[in-house]
């Protein structure tokens, strides 16, 4: 019995030393049931409470994009559109017949278009224009005819890029784009670190469970079409603010810079996305008219900053011959939900109107 255990014991040394010699996660994730035995999501995964969302957020790219309808064989006859952006995209507190993307779909169903074109949902509930070019980088592997990114402020901000967990847990994609598109975005310290026994199936296993459990949450998804938790009565977004006007590290208005904000990353985008036709938005935001909304926007946005932010953005679209459109106001704003860029059905229905517009 002895010798049996060594023997076992040394395979499995050996066999954990192959597999972070190997780090297979990446392969592992392309390996799914989802459009096969099971249906495709209409969004990327993200979620917190998984036994009741069905749904729950993982770091492993190609296991998101597998698990998406968008990964389905490209029609002969497709216009394929990939909307990327943020929570407000993504559809926070929206079933997956509300969002942008389902209403846009719903408007191409009834266009007697012999092509109509199909909106893939790729927005993603992080604000980082860094997540933006990495899932845009990975969708362009998936054929898109035409790209819509949607666009907001607080994506923009330097010290924000390489600060959420998605991205710092994949820097084996984010060097190469920072490197190849040469972004100004400081990088010290932002990874994971990662030691080798980090890389084994033990260091592995809590992102080896979340493959496994993406699959199995499958059966529920593809069962109820739930992918997340709504309340029944969603907290609405604040209206009313104190007279603090600071933003991000600026606790008094400044005369901000493309400096300030990560331009570099959209001209990446572009880039990347090559020939691809790329429409940008800055979308849609909650406007209050309550106290102090002389000063603020919303709880995001003092005045001083989004101002800038949108005559930053417009000269630059101008200076690229981007085309760009400025949705900033076009929201009443009694169709936001929780947040300054959450919107309700309704509000998602007049975006996806406006969007539609521009697309004719």
């Amino acid at each position: 019995m002895g010798r049996i255990g060594a023997k076992t014991a040394v395979f499995l040394l050996l066999f954990n030393l192959l597999f972070a010699s190997l780090t297979p996660m990446e392969t592992l994730g392309r390996l799914s049931l989802y459009n096969r035995i099971l249906k495709g999501r209409e969004r990327l995964p993200y979620g917190d409470v998984p036994a009741e969302s069905y749904n729950l957020s993982l770091y492993n790219i190609p296991a998101m994009f597998a698990s998406h309808v968008i990964s389905q064989p490209k029609a002969a006859d497709e216009f394929r559109v990939i909307i990327i952006g943020d929570s407000g995209i993504w559809g926070w507190f929206l079933q997956n017949s509300e969002t942008t993307a389902a209403r846009l779909n719903a408007i191409s169903a009834d266009d007697t278009a012999s092509t109509p074109p199909h909106f893939y949902n790729l927005g993603y509930p992080v604000m980082s224009l860094t997540k933006d070019v990495m899932i845009l980088d990975e969708a362009m592997t998936h054929e898109p005819d035409l790209i819509i990114w949607a666009v907001t402020l607080e994506s923009f901000p330097r010290e924000k890029q390489l600060f959420p967990p998605i991205v710092q847990e994949n820097e084996e994609r984010i060097r190469p784009l920072l490197t190849t598109y040469n972004l100004n975005t400081q990088v010290k310290n932002s990874f994971t670190s990662r030691s080798f026994f980090d890389q084994t199936i033990i260091g592995q296993r809590r992102n080896l469970a979340d493959l496994l459990r993406l699959q199995q949450y499958g059966f529920s998804w593809t069962a109820t079409g739930i992918d997340q938790t709504i309340p029944i009565d969603p907290p609405l977004r604040k209206s009313d603010f104190d007279e603090d006007i600071s933003w991000q590290s600026f606790d008094e208005p400044v005369t901000l810079t493309r400096d300030d904000l990560a331009f570099d990353l959209l001209e990446a985008g572009y880039a990347i996305a090559g020939d691809v036709p790329i429409l940008l938005i800055n979308e849609p935001i909650f406007i209050s008219g309550g106290e102090n909304s002389d000063r603020r926007y919303n709880a995001f946005y003092p005045r001083w900053a989004y101002d800038q932010y949108r005559a930053l953005l417009a000269e630059t679209a101008v200076t690229h011959g981007w085309h760009y459109i400025d949705a900033w106001d076009v929201v009443d704003r009694d169709d936001f939900s929780d947040t300054a860029v959450h919107l309700t059905p309704n509000g998602a229905d007049t975006f996806a109107q406006i969007i539609n517009e521009q697309l004719k």
